[in-house]
């Protein structure tokens, strides 16, 4: 592996802590709105996105690369409203894939070939990220004012717990 794909990974390895950091910022924001279950949703959502930057890590580790870990932005805090806040991490989500997509292709310039398989469970997983955000995002548009719905969604993320996939 070459230094130009190792400093890309560890780039992304940041990104996914800083995406933790995202996601911890809008659970407080939903647990100063009084909805727990919504703030769990994102409290699971930094764990998951723990273990992809831990997953570079350690890939970085097992190809004789070191782990760089440097500072972070501060996130957004504020939102208008849930949804705003979904589609603020509906948005993130989206930057993460074109950010795994450029991993792609350099390790595909590169015929990085372990960099290549091991990016593409990071493909598959941007897949499901993207379509989880955009699913909900499309059921708080249509309950819209609907509060027995929107608490039900509530209860709902109550109950999300991460459980880290075998690798």
């Amino acid at each position: 592996m070459n230094d130009t794909l190792s400093e890309a990974l560890n780039e992304q390895m940041n990104f996914e802590f800083y995406s933790a950091h995202v996601y911890l910022a809008i659970a407080a924001y939903c647990s100063g709105e009084s909805l727990d279950g919504f703030a769990n949703f994102f409290i699971v959502q930094a764990e998951e996105e723990r273990f992809h930057a831990m997953k570079i890590y350690k890939f970085l580790n097992d190809r004789g690369k070191r782990a760089t870990l440097a500072g972070m932005d501060t996130p957004d805090n504020e939102y208008s409203s849930i949804l705003a806040a979904f589609e603020h991490a509906y948005e993130h989500e989206q930057a993460v894939t074109k950010r795994i997509y450029n991993l792609s292709d350099i390790a595909m310039n590169d015929r990085e070939h372990a960099t290549i398989q091991f990016l593409k469970w990071f493909i598959d997983e941007q897949v499901e990220e993207e379509s989880m955000f955009d699913s909900i995002i499309n059921k708080l548009k249509r309950i819209d004012k609907d509060s027995n719905a929107f608490f039900m969604l509530d209860n709902e993320f109550a109950q999300r717990t991460f459980t880290p996939p075998a690798v």
